[in-house]
């Protein structure tokens, strides 16, 4: 059965899974996160997406970007799989992939959803039991979001500009919502969401969604799922 194009649309937000092939490891040594973000910078600005939130796990990575084209986001990656894979080659001495294939996304609505979305990208190393908090995790976007930390690679989002009119009030907000768990229904909807390359947000996103790629963009969102539980992530 032939796949679904990807949902993209230029301007709205997308989050993005990429994964190791068989679940190995992207990373190694510490150095092997900094070229990837330094690659990702490179390319996201080539490819017109501005990068709300990231995070960099051993063996998968996690974006929330929004591209000013449609075609941008599978330029982003495959430039930037492509490159990342030569640099892991060569320095471990290794050959062929190191993805597990095609990157996995979803349509994320930005009134609803956009901070839900970073707030599960952010929190994975805390579900994961890396961390005990998000602020402890290194290779990850909090630091810049919650506390400020300069980082040219993240373009904050206008919904989190919205938080507050001042920096530093901004932040102190968005630290406030790591206060609460984020809800396990709301973990399993990104999820089928992003596994399924589907539209994540409310019912008038999902139908407006639904008319403008003519096909059901949320057939995995209500009651159970369809198929078996997603991958964790």
């Amino acid at each position: 059965m032939p796949r679904h194009p990807r949902l993209v649309l230029s301007d709205v937000p997308l989050h993005i899974i990429q994964r190791g092939h068989n679940r190995h490891k992207c990373f190694f040594i510490d150095s092997d996160y900094l070229v990837y973000l330094s690659m990702l910078h490179e390319y996201a600005d080539a490819a017109s997406c501005s990068v709300h939130a990231y995070v960099l796990m051993t063996n998968h990575v996690h974006l929330l970007i929004s591209p000013r084209r449609a075609d941008a986001p599978a330029s982003l990656m495959k430039a930037l799989g492509q490159r990342y894979v030569q640099y892991v080659n060569r320095h471990q001495g290794r050959t062929g992939t190191l993805w597990e294939g095609r990157f996995r996304s979803c349509l994320v609505q930005d009134a609803s959803y956009l901070l839900i979305c970073q707030r599960y990208i952010e929190l994975n190393p805390v579900r994961a039991q890396m961390v005990m908090h998000p602020s402890h995790y290194q290779w990850s976007s909090y630091r810049t979001n919650a506390h400020g930390l300069e980082n040219p690679l993240i373009t904050p989002h206008a919904i989190y500009e919205e938080l507050a009119n001042e920096k530093l009030e901004r932040e102190t907000a968005y630290r406030e919502l790591f206060c609460d768990r984020l809800p396990a229904q709301a973990v399993d909807k990104i999820r089928l969401a992003t596994n399924g390359n589907l539209a994540l947000g409310d019912d008038q996103f999902a139908e407006q969604m639904t008319n403008t790629f003519g096909r059901d963009v949320v057939r995995h969102q209500a009651g159970r799922p369809r198929n078996p539980k997603p991958s964790q992530a």
